[in-house]
């Protein structure tokens, strides 16, 4: 009887860790939605707000609100991811807030541009963010990449304070429908202009020149190292320097002198890193998702619903 009794029991423990077995694993509870401060520049004021309210206001200023739903969706997940990772880093010093209105600081915000398509890009990917091994990746666009997107973040921004291979380069589907000053531009400037750039920048004065030669590419042919007169100076660095609303990128297509001006033609509009928004658009209108475009940009991330 005993027996019976002992074999029954190490039938039912048996059965039990069985069962536990195929229970499905329990549910982690969701993450709250991030309350944020921001300081606004105009102002000076700091209001709190959850963050999916935040984000409305700064995909609106960074893309044209009346573009296709998919393509600002797409930008709505940059823009969720940004402020995350920019949070994590320390968020605006400064200010001693989680983020400012200024793009300078930050990012661009601006709510009078909302509309409901922005509203609904928002509301369709929240809590969406990119993380690569884990980790937030840096959430980089531009408006055009020309025909290439960046290689790397060093060969569009020079940017080397952490990794970020999941960056590449791909061809900028925007290219066909952007606006012609993004497929082909000129910009001029005086010798002057270019040697109190290279000034500012090295602290050094480059001597006398008569031109500026590009001294090296990347693999999508960005320049990343101008020659002015003695100097070697970083490309991306000197686009900042004389204006990046007047050299739109640094995919040089040539450069000429002539009566101590320099002018430089060119593709492209931005630093080429990350995600073209002209590109987001195209692919938005063949029906992409805004999943299917941010891993068109971006190679080997996860897409994370983060609350």
């Amino acid at each position: 009887m005993r027996r019976k009794i002992g074999t029954l029991i190490a039938t039912l423990l048996l059965l039990s860790a069985v069962l536990e077995g195929c229970r499905a694993p329990a549910r982690r509870p969701a993450a709250e939605e991030p309350t944020i401060s921001l300081y606004i520049n105009q102002t000076g004021e700091v209001k709190r707000m959850k963050i999916e309210e935040y984000l409305p206001g700064v995909v609106a200023a960074e893309m044209e609100p009346t573009w296709p739903l998919n393509a600002l969706a797409a930008q709505a997940i940059l823009a969720r991811t940004f402020t995350m990772k920019k949070i994590q880093e320390g968020g605006v010093k400064a200010h001693s807030t989680d983020a400012s209105t200024s793009v300078e600081e930050f990012q661009a915000y601006d709510p009078t541009r909302v509309n409901d398509n922005v509203r609904r890009a928002v509301e369709m990917t929240r809590g969406q963010v990119i993380k690569y091994k884990g980790d937030y990746v840096n959430a980089w666009f531009y408006a055009s990449g020309g025909p290439r997107t960046a290689a790397s973040a060093v060969e569009g921004l020079n940017f080397n304070r952490e990794p970020a291979p999941y960056i590449q380069s791909v061809p900028d589907p925007g290219m066909a429908i952007t606006t012609p000053e993004n497929k082909s531009w000129t910009a001029t400037f005086t010798n002057a202009e270019i040697a109190a750039a290279v000034r500012k920048l090295t602290g050094q004065d480059p001597g006398p020149f008569t031109s500026v030669n590009i001294e090296a590419k990347g693999p999508s042919g960005r320049a990343t190292k101008f020659k002015v007169g003695r100097l070697t100076v970083d490309a991306p660095a000197l686009r900042l320097a004389l204006g990046n609303d007047r050299l739109r990128s640094t995919l040089i297509t040539g450069i000429t002198a002539d009566g101590g001006r320099v002018t430089f033609k060119g593709q492209g509009y931005g630093h080429g890193v990350g995600m073209s928004q002209w590109g987001a658009r195209a692919l938005a209108e063949q029906g992409k998702s805004p999943q299917e475009i941010i891993k068109y940009f971006f190679k080997d991330v996860e897409l994370v619903k983060a609350w």
